[in-house]
């Protein structure tokens, strides 16, 4: 039976055909090889220990560790399997996109990436039972930062890669959300399908993907095609690390776009979860403030954010996700004449192009540093659900 939050199937299925029903039986799927993990690994052994093991197989490989669990080892013996299509010399080339934007890839991942993943009724259940936003947002954006900056980052999301790590320890987290919310006795499976699904699985590969390319041409970058198919590529490596079926990650931009509009035409209208999400979110430089200078600068620019939200969600998902209306929103023809002519700078040499992806991954590197307060990002599972779900 096909989950009540899948909405408008009719219309859907005018445009997409029995894909509709298909993407439907999804919501119905999850990660054998992680909630194996999870279940027989983390908590059938000594409490820590499989856990343990686990960073010890991302250290030195699945083959250094000879008392390693078998549902470790098969989980293992799939990611270290690099499929025939990755390209390495794409991923390596492939992140330097979104590195060179800086702050306003930062903007982007913030005021559109993810408000959209809020904008699904469904797909937002995990994040509002889990508490993961609302409990430390700041520390849970710059986690979220770090992984993305990780994955741009050339080489590394080859095996023992910081990026191979993070994206590894991410799918265990899921994995352990679901196993949480499964056992809570509050999740609702008739209504959201299971927790953290391949359907919403390959939906966040898309809000990383295509809505950030989305974004930053809004914005005013200029997106050569090879680019945008390189960081679709980037991004369907990341997604088959993190557990999404191959047969729902986009090989082309085109085939992201045809996903994304499907998810789209069946997920029904924004909740009140939605909206406390997104609350959460631009309320979070506020709650990241350490001075009084910080936070002076957080009230003038959030009205900024909230200019440049409306433009890059649009004025109908903006107001359904509760983000205030901007006076400055008139300005952002100017902002993206700026930044047009800054890429007609960086278009000229390729010292210039080289120049602003160094200064783009500085400020990424920077911004990362000073919002985890030099602590570490663990990724460790969760072992425990939000006191109240939203």
């Amino acid at each position: 039976m096909i989950p009540t939050r899948f909405h408008d199937t009719a219309r859907a299925r005018a445009a997409h055909g029995d894909r509709v029903d298909r993407m439907g039986a999804l919501l119905l799927r999850t990660d054998p090889l992680a909630d194996a993990v999870v279940q027989d690994a983390f908590n059938g052994m000594r409490p820590g220990r499989g856990w343990s093991q686990v960073q010890r197989a991302l250290d030195g490989g699945i083959a250094s560790v000879k008392d390693a669990h078998p549902a470790i080892v098969a989980l293992f013996e799939q990611v270290e399997r690099v499929p025939a299509w990755v390209d390495w010399e794409v991923l390596d080339r492939a992140g330097s996109l979104l590195l060179r934007t800086g702050y306003f890839g930062g903007l982007v991942l913030g005021i559109q990436s993810l408000p959209y993943g809020y904008a699904s009724p469904g797909g937002n259940k995990p994040l509002a039972f889990s508490g993961r936003l609302t409990e430390q947002a700041p520390r849970r954006l710059m986690e979220t930062a770090r992984f993305v900056h990780g994955v741009c980052m050339p080489g590394q999301l080859r095996q023992g890669g910081d990026a191979f790590k993070i994206t590894v320890k991410v799918r265990l987290m899921h994995a352990q959300v679901r196993r949480l919310l499964w056992d809570s006795g509050k999740w609702n499976r008739g209504a959201w399908g299971e927790p953290i699904n391949q359907h919403d699985m390959a939906a966040t590969t898309i809000l990383f993907s295509l809505v950030v390319l989305d974004g930053i041409r809004k914005l005013g970058f200029r997106v050569k095609e090879r680019e945008a198919e390189d960081y679709i590529h980037l991004w369907r490596y990341v997604g088959w690390l993190m557990g999404t079926d191959l047969e729902l990650l986009p090989a082309s931009e085109a085939e992201a776009m045809r996903l994304a509009e499907l998810i789209m035409l069946t997920q029904g209208e924004p909740d009140e979860d939605s909206r406390a999400l997104t609350l959460a979110l631009m309320g979070s430089g506020r709650q990241a403030a350490r001075t009084e200078r910080e936070r002076r600068q957080v009230e003038v620019m959030k009205f900024f954010t909230r200019a440049v939200a409306h433009r890059l969600l649009g004025r109908e998902l903006a107001d359904k996700l509760g983000v205030p209306r901007s006076p400055f929103e008139p300005l952002f023809p100017l902002l993206r004449g700026t930044i047009g002519a800054a890429e007609r700078l960086r278009g000229l040499s390729p010292r210039f192009h080289d120049f602003a992806v160094e200064r783009g991954s500085f400020y990424w590197e920077q911004l990362i540093e000073h919002g985890l307060e030099g602590k570490p990002a663990e990724f460790r599972p969760p072992t425990r659900l939000a006191a109240q779900p939203i």
